[in-house]
């Protein structure tokens, strides 16, 4: 629709353009010569219909008629600019949405290998960039070279030679121009692109760890990185813009020389300049219509030669594959009545590196607790992240009762779950919002949101507040302690209630007290609840039906708590 929108307007400026050229032709005539425009054939209906009877009388409405064609002309140009600029966000909405919605349904190991910064850049700079430096050129250029296109074959049409040796004497110094300068301009749109995603990637660490730099006075030290940075951006885009502008001045500067050419020629020739005003005017007049949209054409292609690096960051977020599923409506939750089970289960990121998991065979019982112990590095975290369906094992299986989780069905599994990680999310919202996080706010079940608050021991002090469930907790929760931000997260996976409870050292922030109070408020909340547990802290697994020890990604020991403390056998956790 609103391409079409813009092959109207473009049509219309068109037109517009004409009309304005043509209504300067009787225009000037009547100015200079009105006897020969009173008694040209083509001005009879005009004189008639008006009533007029001097040739005097023609040049009140022969200015009329040009000075609305102006006018049109001004407005329909006007229009079509609001038409380009609109169409070119709304594409840049479209391929933004797009990047970001196939980026969102990427794989977790997809990313957990990449540079989330160079992912931001794309999604919020070089889109702006391909918005302005591609699409709105592009389109500009269209309609450009359109109206150039019709116009010269108009004034071909009026004067052949003269108009033919000013397109190719023009054409072909800008020709000479785009030869010299696309090596530059796609140098620079390579430095523009690459230093885009430095810049993010400098604010978002120098930001993220704030509280280090503030520590550590590193605040000089960032600011020059990104200052560097930034600059190298600056210096190649102000080469492109240069670039793109370069040729006008002089260009303006030869249309002087030759309207001054043309007149002399054109008074040379019978008639004098009497017949060589109003075309002398004209061909001015199509000349001064002509030569910024030359330009423009001229910038446009130099614009999006330097947007194209950013265009093929782009292209590639759009070319990620999106699953099956993302077209499907949420699925029922795969039954789940007896136990997770693993089966033979190895695991590695890549080919090259080194196994993580090797030969895991666990059985996990619907409503147990399973506590996970290990050094750093054995593979816990891991392996709940396989439980999650986040990663898909290399060999061997992860079953619910009978049925092989695999990308078929592991969005069904996934609605069992509920996962609370070390280093909890909170989006800048209130504490309502993050409770019952992804739930638009008139969407919330705040008698829930209270219930899980209560569950995980934060609505007390929630409730203290003034604002209680409608405080912000700014940027990450930066306003409220770990604890605190760990137990709203505990709080979030409760309000999802889902059947399978996944801790991944989620109380590690928390003091003793306070998590056993959590944990105990959790078990006694629903026997069949199934709970999988990493601790920091050894007590934490006190109440866990079996603890599970992992040494080198291998299962070395599994038994009760109580088996193991009295073994003294554990490793660290």
């Amino acid at each position: 629709m609103q391409l079409a929108v813009i092959c109207g307007l473009m049509l219309i400026s068109t037109v517009a353009e004409l009309a304005s050229i043509g209504a300067v032709l009787p225009f000037l005539g009547a100015l200079a010569a009105p006897d020969r425009i009173f008694e040209h054939p083509a001005a009879r209906p005009m004189i008639l219909s008006l009533g007029l009877t001097q040739p005097q009388q023609l040049l009140l409405p022969l200015t009329v008629i040009f000075a609305l064609a102006a006018v049109f002309s001004g407005a329909a140009r006007l229009a079509l600019l609001w038409g380009q600029t609109r169409l070119g966000n709304a594409i840049g909405v479209d391929l933004g949405s797009a990047a970001f919605r196939r980026t969102l349904y990427q794989p977790y190991s997809v990313h957990a290998a990449r540079n989330n910064s160079e992912v931001v850049a794309s999604q919020v700079t070089k889109v702006n960039t391909i918005v302005y430096f591609i699409v709105i050129p592009l389109l500009a250029l269209v309609t450009s070279a359109f109206i150039v296109i019709v116009v010269v074959s108009l004034m071909i049409w009026v004067e052949p030679l003269l108009t033919l040796a000013t397109v190719f004497g023009l054409g072909g110094l800008y020709a000479v121009v785009v030869q010299a300068t696309k090596k530059r301009v796609a140098k620079d749109s390579q430095l523009v692109t690459a230093g885009q995603s430095r810049v993010t990637q400098v604010v978002q660490e120098g930001l993220g760890g704030i509280r280090d730099v503030l520590i550590d006075g590193l605040q000089e030290t960032y600011f020059h990185i990104y200052r560097g940075a930034d600059s190298r951006v600056r210096r190649a885009l102000a080469s492109i813009a240069i670039l793109g502008g370069a040729p006008r001045p002089v260009i303006e500067a030869l249309g002087v020389v030759l309207i001054g050419g043309l007149a002399y020629i054109l008074a040379s020739r019978p008639g004098g300049m009497a017949t060589a005003i109003p075309m002398l005017g004209a061909l001015a007049l199509a000349a001064q219509r002509l030569l910024p949209l030359v330009q423009q054409g001229y910038a446009s292609w130099t614009s999006m030669l330097g947007g194209q690096a950013s265009l093929r960051d782009v292209l590639e977020l759009l070319e990620q594959p999106l699953p099956a599923y993302s077209t499907l409506p949420p699925p029922k939750p795969i039954p789940f009545r007896r136990q997770i089970s693993l089966h033979d289960l190895h695991f590695r990121y890549t080919p090259e590196s080194p196994w993580v998991l090797r030969g895991i065979d666990l059985r996990i019982p619907r409503g147990s607790r399973i506590g996970f112990i290990g050094a750093t590095g054995s593979g816990k975290s891991t392996l709940l992240d396989i439980v999650m369906a986040l990663l898909a094992p290399t060999s061997g299986a992860l079953r619910i009762d009978d049925a092989v989780v695999d990308e078929s069905n592991h969005r069904a599994w996934q609605a069992h779950l509920a996962h609370v990680p070390q280093a909890i999310f909170l989006a800048d919202t209130t504490i309502a919002e993050n409770i019952a996080f992804g739930v638009s706010p008139e969407a919330i079940d705040h008698a829930r949101v209270r219930e899980a608050a209560q569950r995980a021991q934060i609505a007390a002090t929630v409730e203290f507040w003034r604002d209680g469930y409608d405080t912000f907790v700014g940027e990450r929760g930066i306003r409220l302690s770990g604890g605190q931000r760990q137990r709203i997260g505990i709080a979030r996976a409760l309000y999802k209630e889902a059947d399978v409870l996944i801790f991944d050292e989620a109380t590690s922030a928390l003091d003793a007290d306070t998590e056993h109070a959590v944990m105990e408020a959790i078990e006694v909340s629903d026997p069949e609840l199934t709970i999988l547990i990493v601790a920091h802290r050894l007590a934490t697994l006190y109440s866990c039906t079996q603890l599970v020890e992992l040494v080198h990604g291998k299962v070395a020991r599994i038994g009760s708590y109580q088996d193991l403390v009295a073994a003294q056998t554990l490793g660290p956790a």
